[in-house]
């Protein structure tokens, strides 16, 4: 079974960083290999971070209320390095009228705060290894 890698990830100016570690830490805990850039990253250091890493999903933590733009700013980076294949996830304040607007976008997953962590391992398990293990 293939070690998958993730990506995790606080793009734009929001300087709160503790979701993203204890999510960072739980992939970690679970047997993933997890790659955490750090706090003010744009869309473009992301996506050249994913493909440099070759990752298999890439988790955002956006609690700025900047998801809107964000997102799809990502996942625009990523198309436009070869990589729109990579899965992205993410999770942070999103109002539940967001929710179905990032799906539409390409958003796999929103977890918002209080989701247990072993329900994102769950998810990866579930929809991130079959997607990987396919190819």
């Amino acid at each position: 079974m293939k070690k998958l890698r993730i990506l995790v990830a606080k793009p734009g100016l929001d300087g709160h960083d503790r979701g993203a570690k204890v999510v960072a830490r739980a992939l970690a805990d679970a047997g993933y290999e997890v790659v955490y850039t750090g706090l003010h990253q744009t869309p473009e250091m992301i996506a050249s971070a994913a493909v440099q890493e070759s990752v298999d999903a890439v988790g955002l933590s956006i609690m700025s209320g900047a998801h809107m733009t964000l997102f799809p700013a990502v996942i625009d980076a990523l198309k436009a390095k070869g990589a729109g294949d990579i899965l992205v996830f993410g999770g942070g304040i999103v109002p539940k009228d967001d929710l179905g607007k990032l799906a539409d976008l390409g958003v796999a997953k929103i977890f918002t705060p209080g989701t247990p962590t072993t329900d994102i391992v769950t998810w990866v398990e579930t929809v991130v290894r079959p997607r990987v293990e396919a190819v």
